[in-house]
């Protein structure tokens, strides 16, 4: 099982985005459940992409268009950093 640590990025944008939207929020709950137990698991298509602001790093799915940034910390081991939450394209995506 990964420790999940969230970077301050993450921890703004998660707030913005759940605020006002339960359903949302249950929806970011399964997959961190997921992603704590296995980052590669099927249901959440993690893969490489690149980033503007944290540059290649793995993406796993939420919803159709949302995504959560992540990486392994490099200096412990079964940690994950959540890095960013936002949409795979519009306004806020998270992808280059």
């Amino acid at each position: 099982m990964f420790t999940l640590r969230t970077a301050r990025s993450f921890k703004m944008d998660y707030e913005r985005i759940t605020e006002h939207n339960e359903v949302i929020k249950k929806r970011v709950m399964k997959t961190l459940q997921k992603l704590s137990q296995d980052p590669h698991g099927q249901s959440l298509r993690s893969h490489k992409v690149n980033t503007p602001h944290h540059g290649v790093r793995w993406s796993s799915w939420v919803t159709g268009d949302m995504r959560i940034i992540w990486d392994y910390d490099s200096s412990e081991q079964l940690v994950i950093i959540l890095l960013d939450i936002g949409g795979h394209s519009g306004s806020r995506k998270v992808y280059k």
